[in-house]
């Protein structure tokens, strides 16, 4: 991977980590169009990551570091653990998903049209972050693991739970933030360790430099969305989702 192909790859990770359109679906898409070797970025993919979840850390240290508040990350594990039951039962699986580009475009089309409906569906509700309940987590949290399917969103997938759970636009976003610390972590720890012993200084250094990007991009992208939601909602990103899934299933049939 060149630098030019790094800094596109961690751009695009910052920027869509925590939008509802699939970072992992964009990156898959990127490497296609740039023609990368899906088996041999497929462990980048997950790991660039890393500057995402700091990128949380920063936006938010009041949460992270309120350690008086242990029932925050007593819930934040409670939303992690469906996910992380079923990404061990399902890893080969999911394994070989990354490595399947064409899925993307299908999934990108089909939950943005359900994010063309889903406030009309999911209504927002009054509870904040702090009203949630430890089921309330674990719900959110077993919505979240449909987003293992590249294309669906983990963002999108735990909203969508969070809404469901009825908390308002904003606490949903934000919760949905939070969560993907624990999520995010275990997964690129997990991808990381599993392939350590074949990845080269290069590509290790690769995944060090994109953190590096992604984590800055990501910070600026938080910002953005926050005030998006507050006067937009999810609609756009829906309208968003279709069109590059259908532009991307024609790039790769025609």
């Amino acid at each position: 991977m060149t630098w030019v192909e790094n800094l596109i790859l961690s751009l695009i990770e910052g920027v869509t980590e925590y939008l509802p359109v699939s970072s992992t679906g964009h990156l898959m898409m990127a490497g296609e169009i740039m023609q990368l070797d899906a088996a041999k970025i497929d462990t980048y993919i997950i790991t660039v990551q890393f500057g995402a979840i700091l990128a949380v850390i920063a936006a938010y240290p009041k949460r992270f570091f309120a350690f008086r508040d242990y029932t925050f990350y007593l819930k934040l594990f409670a939303g992690f653990l469906p996910a992380a039951a079923l990404g061990l039962m399902f890893d080969d699986f999911l394994e070989a998903l990354l490595q399947t580009p064409a899925i993307v475009g299908f999934t990108l089309i089909l939950i943005g049209i359900f994010l063309l409906f889903m406030e009309k569906l999911l209504p927002e509700g009054t509870k904040t972050v702090d009203d949630i309940t430890y089921k309330d987590a674990l719900k959110i949290g077993l919505v979240q693991s449909f987003a293992m399917v590249p294309g669906v969103s983990r963002s999108a997938a735990s909203i969508a739970g969070a809404l469901g759970c009825r908390l308002s636009r904003v606490a949903a976003t934000e919760f949905s933030f939070f969560l993907a610390v624990p999520t995010l972590t275990a997964a690129g720890l997990y991808k990381l360790l599993k392939n350590w012993d074949s990845l080269s200084a290069s590509q290790l250094q690769d995944i060090g430099l994109g953190n590096i990007f992604s984590f800055v991009t990501a910070l600026i992208a938080i910002r953005f969305f926050i005030q998006l939601v507050k006067t937009k909602g999810f609609a756009w990103f829906g309208y968003y989702r279709i069109a590059a899934g259908l532009a991307f299933l024609l790039y790769l049939y025609l």
